[in-house]
């Protein structure tokens, strides 16, 4: 551990900014945050965070590092891309390296309505670094329940958005967007699949997100913007407007009217909701509940699906299975199994029971790969397996 100097030494530019000082300075080392995404923008909300001395991190990601990532996401490099780490645990891995005072947790896992009450639980802000509605709202919906700020960011092409969203003082996630379920959002958007995305638009929405983080967390209230704020890079065009106060029929915020979402605003403004949904989720193909994998979740820009597994089936049972079935096997580690299949696609198995299937196409052929690579049907030479795959 670090001395009251070696503290000072180490934050000294930053405690010089007299909005922060050493007061604020302490209240960021006794801080707690949840960063949701290790991609992109979460990296770099994850490293802002840590290197300004935010005392504990929980830091959750579903992804693993590939070597497309690398081009914009910033913790990580080849070697993890070669090993396939997960990004949580690549991004801990780095960050505790930059800090080693900061204490972080690190969640390999889909965030869902079955884990995000207890992410959330015990946290002073919650940042978010995800690519999808579906995720967003159920942020929204457990931080506005426990009366924990949320600083929104999206990102798309060259362009990007962000909004710190506290409760008591603005409307939650749902009514700022107008809608009710990730499934109401309009199907045409541009998404990171069309757009593809640059890293200065990433750094710039993790920019604004993270300073607004730093305002509250150093108790600058006074200082929040209270403002959605649109921006593109590219183009060098910003816009922005006042948050809405809360929505008195909505029980999370529960206040408030609910006569114009930003949405509908920027919409007007002639800007594209490309930042906001960036995930397959918005069309309807996830159901947490399908008592078999459920239906397949097509994630932004990469051609990737998932599906839940049998939490309770090992990796090393998962494994033998892909080699029974004529897979190669290319990256096995304490996290996931990836695999090839003869076809050509690509087959990622998580511990917690979830599977990436790469490389498909269509969710009709990724149902198909699942049942015959994963489940075992059709196939004559399928070894003995527990009746629990």
């Amino acid at each position: 551990m670090f001395s009251e100097a070696e503290t000072e030494e180490r934050y000294s530019r930053q405690i010089r900014f007299a909005p922060i000082g050493p007061r604020g300075q302490r209240r960021l080392g006794e801080a707690s945050v949840l960063v949701v995404g290790a991609g992109a923008l979460g990296a770099s909300l994850a490293q802002h965070m840590v290197r300004a001395g935010v005392g504990r991190m929980r830091l959750v990601d579903r992804d693993f590092v590939e070597l497309s990532n690398l081009h914009r996401q910033t913790l990580f490099d080849e070697e993890d891309a070669e090993a396939a780490l997960p990004k949580a645990v690549a991004a801990a891995a780095k960050l505790r390296r930059a800090n080693g005072r900061a204490r972080i947790e690190a969640f390999v896992a889909d965030v869902d309505k079955h884990n995000v009450e207890a992410l959330v639980a015990d946290t002073d802000l919650v940042l978010d670094g995800t690519d999808n509605a579906a995720t967003r709202l159920l942020l929204s919906d457990a931080c506005f329940s426990r009366g924990i700020p949320l600083v929104y960011g999206g990102v798309a092409g060259s362009a990007g958005m962000s909004a710190l969203l506290v409760p008591g003082d603005h409307c939650c996630l749902r009514c700022l967007l107008g809608t009710e379920d990730a499934s109401d959002v309009d199907e045409t958007a541009q998404t990171c699949d069309t757009l593809g995305v640059i890293s200065p638009a990433v750094e710039w929405v993790a920019a604004l997100q993270a300073s607004e983080a730093l305002k509250l967390l150093t108790d600058n209230r006074a200082a929040l913007r209270g403002t959605w704020v649109m921006l593109d890079v590219w183009n060098f065009a910003i816009k922005e407007w006042k948050l809405p106060p809360a929505v008195d029929s909505c029980p999370y915020c529960g206040w408030g009217e609910r006569e114009t979402a930003v949405m509908d605003r920027y919409s007007a403004a002639g800007v594209g909701g490309a930042a906001l949904y960036r995930d397959g989720e918005r069309d309807g193909r996830q159901t947490d509940d399908d008592p078999e994998a459920g239906a397949p979740v097509l994630l932004c820009g990469r051609d990737t699906f998932q599906l839940k597994l049998d939490p309770s089936v090992s990796l090393e049972e998962w494994k033998r299975l892909l080699l029974a079935a004529g897979c190669t096997i290319t990256a096995d580690n304490r996290y996931l199994v990836r695999a090839l299949t003869v076809e050509g696609e690509r087959i990622v198995v998580f511990a917690e029971g979830r599977s990436l299937i790469q490389g498909a196409g269509e969710a009709d052929r990724v149902m198909t790969i699942y049942r015959h690579y994963l489940r075992g049907e059709n196939r004559r030479d399928t070894v003995e397996k527990s009746d629990r795959v």
